[in-house]
């Protein structure tokens, strides 16, 4: 008889021991099976499925505008590189005039601009037809400064935004984790943990959004100062040139008056 109430004490014993396993095999059927990025997309909240689609068009833009933005500051600078090598030789400013023709890339309006405000000078070259000649040439860079630095603010804008707009997506999916555990009246894993998921996912897709956008942002800016130090290479011999072409003429003059 003492056998047989020991083996019942270590039948109930065995019972209440393995008494939690249930519960713990419904939190393991209730825990979401799909914890990819894809899945956890699908199954956020429609607030978080909006921050994150942003993040990821931001992060499209951000590569559009440095393919974008590269292939111009090469081509450009490659063609601005070339023209003010031409003048560097023995030309005169109506000759370089000619060689650009109609040509819309910005050394060639600084030498439109400046054969330009020759022409309307009558063909005087003094101090005041210089002055006149260096104005016209620092608009033409301010204008051709701004026209290549176009569309590189909007990565400045999503470099410093897109931590932020993560950020409310993430804190958007732990709210959501706290109202679930609330409703449900319990801390299960299996309420808990999709809502994490969501929230450092929206986290990520910030990061990834801004990063890139910082590090391209400031290459283009070192390219954009590069190609403005060119066309104030080009600005500095179209001066040389006219100052050359001044002093060539009061030199022929002098010795005609001899």
């Amino acid at each position: 008889m003492q056998g047989i109430f020991g083996l019942r004490r270590m039948i109930v014993a065995i019972a209440l021991a393995l008494a939690p396993a249930p519960a713990l095999a419904i939190d393991e059927a209730l825990l979401p099976r799909n914890l990819s990025p894809w899945g956890m997309f699908m199954g956020a909240d429609i607030v978080v499925k909006a921050v994150m689609v942003g993040l990821a068009i931001a992060s499209l833009v951000t590569w559009t505008v440095w393919l974008a933005k590269s292939i111009e500051l090469r081509r450009k600078g490659a063609r601005a590189l070339q023209r003010t090598r031409a003048l560097e030789g023995n030309i005169r400013l109506t000759e370089a005039a000619e060689r650009v023709g109609d040509a819309h890339d910005a050394v060639a309006q600084l030498i439109q601009s400046c054969a330009k405000e020759a022409e309307l000078s009558g063909g005087v070259l003094d101090d005041g037809l210089q002055e006149r000649i260096a104005l016209r040439l620092e608009r033409v860079e301010a204008a051709m400064s701004r026209q290549i630095a176009r569309g590189t603010g909007v990565l400045a804008t999503i470099g410093a935004t897109a931590p932020f707009v993560g950020l409310f997506g993430t804190v958007w999916g732990i709210m959501n984790a706290f109202i679930g555990i609330s409703e449900s009246h319990t801390t299960s894993l299996a309420v808990v943990a999709p809502g994490i998921a969501e929230a450092l996912l929206a986290t990520a897709l910030g990061l990834v959004a801004a990063i890139p956008a910082v590090v391209i942002y400031n290459h283009l800016v070192r390219g954009i100062a590069n190609y403005r130090a060119l066309l104030g290479d080009a600005s500095a011999q179209l001066l040389l040139l006219v100052s050359r072409q001044r002093d060539i003429r009061e030199f022929r003059l002098a010795r005609a008056a001899e």
